[in-house]
């Protein structure tokens, strides 16, 4: 039976009409198209085999879906799906490199793929790298990201080790085609770091310049608890990973290290909700909100919404006072304690809750939902203010997802399922301001995706 919950359905952020959607890979920009890759299922189903599926953008708000990009190969490199990796400019050519899923084989192998049309499909692949020999004993090894500097080409591979020893593995390349391993990039031994498990192993390691620095952004995850958090730290110095993002929907982030817009990070937005709700419901998974990135000066990475997503707005803002809102709006919060409540019905609420003096900024969800399948938390972000007295939280609302982003680079990325469909109510200090905001996600047929109605655009997308 169809879910009928349509209020639930993102608008501005990337995400497929129908199926699942998971870990965003290779952004690029060429001929100033921005280019959005991301693991890509038909069905909401598990079982299917992913593939790459892909977004393209001329200003990081407007994006048009494309068919995808990639997709597994019968018999060959990556016949049980095309995993995570990302993408490079080899000339005037989108190379690809990413993890070939065989079903049964150890590991996923390193592949490469080039694509001869802009970026909208890749050819046949081939293995560059040498899977790692059993005596290792490399317990997981997938998802390269590759660059290029002064010297040349340089590739990262996430791994788990022996004594859940995680590590970032590197490879050099004169010609992005033959590749030998240097060693590590980085690793460490499982341990509870700030707060957080780093994990058995590091999935889709990403490498940003920021402020002259190299730092690696990495997603923990281990063999018995699966996904944990995205964690960043500098390479210059021994390991010590913060989270990126402090809610609990935000994963396998990835990273374009320059263009028009600057350095950039998205992330896999992952459901709130029960996988038997999800699945009925045909549709999972989306892309985060683009975001810049700084250091602050403990060498914690900051992230912030793009500037550019102010076109997202319909209009002028208002004042939140009693405000009436429908399920797509951005809220600006300045900074002094208190609580904003977005009220969703009279037993279902979501509360952002500012404490200036304690340096918190907190997101109760824990009422959001009557449905029981939906989850249920609250979540905190410390060290979230800065000095600046015109600073304040952001927080962008569509449909289930909730993006809370604090003045001093902390972000709270939640799903919430309100069973009562707008219009919503804001409850927040005067001062506080509204926007409504556009839906902004196309396909290449030229209309909105619409959720479960399957119409020929889902199928006929170029």
């Amino acid at each position: 039976m169809p879910d009928m919950h349509n209020h639930h359905i993102p608008q501005f952020h990337i995400r497929l009409p129908h199926g699942y959607l998971n870990d965003p890979n290779g952004p690029i920009e060429l001929d100033g198209v921005t280019h959005v890759y991301f693991q890509s299922r038909s069905l909401a189903d598990l079982e299917v085999p992913v593939e790459w599926g892909h977004a393209t953008s001329t200003d990081l708000v407007h994006w048009t879906l494309h068919r995808p990009a990639m997709s597994p190969t019968p018999g060959g490199l990556d016949s049980g799906g095309c995993w995570s990796g990302n993408t490079v400019l080899d000339g005037d050519r989108v190379r690809a490199y990413y993890s070939g899923k065989v079903n049964g084989k150890r590991y996923e192998s390193v592949l490469t793929a080039l694509s001869d049309e802009q970026g909208g499909n890749f050819d046949a692949p081939a293995q560059v790298v040498d899977d790692p020999e059993p005596d290792e004993g490399i317990t997981m090894f997938r998802d390269p990201f590759v660059w290029k500097d002064d010297n040349g080409w340089e590739m990262a591979v996430g791994a788990a080790g022996p004594d859940e020893t995680a590590s970032i593995r590197h490879y050099r390349s004169e010609d992005g085609a033959r590749w030998r391993r240097t060693g590590n990039l980085a690793s460490l031994k499982r341990t509870v770091f700030d707060g957080n498990d780093t994990g058995a192993g590091w999935e889709c390691p990403q490498i940003l310049r920021v402020d002259g620095r190299m730092v690696a952004v990495v997603s923990s995850w281990s063999h018995g608890d699966g996904p944990a958090d995205v964690l960043a730290f500098p390479l210059d110095a021994v390991p010590r990973p913060r989270r990126v993002d402090h809610g609990t929907s935000f994963y396998a982030a990835s990273v374009m290290q320059h263009g028009a817009h600057g350095a950039l990070l998205f992330g896999w937005i992952r459901e709130g909700r029960s996988q038997e709700w999800w699945r009925t419901a045909g549709v999972a998974g989306a892309i985060s909100l683009p975001r810049t990135a700084w250091l602050d000066a403990d060498g914690a990475l900051g992230t912030a919404p793009h500037p550019a997503l102010a076109r997202l707005r319909a209009g002028e803002g208002r004042s939140t006072s009693e405000a009436t809102i429908g399920a797509q709006a951005e809220l600006f919060i300045p900074s002094a304690s208190g609580v904003t409540r977005i009220r969703f019905g009279d037993d279902e609420w979501c509360d952002v809750i500012l404490d200036v003096t304690a340096g918190t900024v907190t997101v109760d969800y824990t009422h959001a939902s009557r449905d029981e399948r939906a989850h249920a938390d609250t979540t905190v972000a410390t060290n979230a203010f800065d000095d600046s007295a015109s600073s304040g939280v952001r927080v962008f609302l569509d449909g289930s997802i909730l993006e809370v982003f604090t003045p001093s680079g902390r972000s709270l990325t939640s799903r919430v399922y309100p069973l009562a469909a707008p219009p919503w109510h804001v409850d927040a200090p005067e001062s506080a301001m509204l926007w409504d905001l556009i839906p902004s996600v196309t396909s290449a047929a030229g209309r909105a995706p619409q959720g479960l109605e399957r119409r020929a655009l889902d199928t006929t997308v170029v």
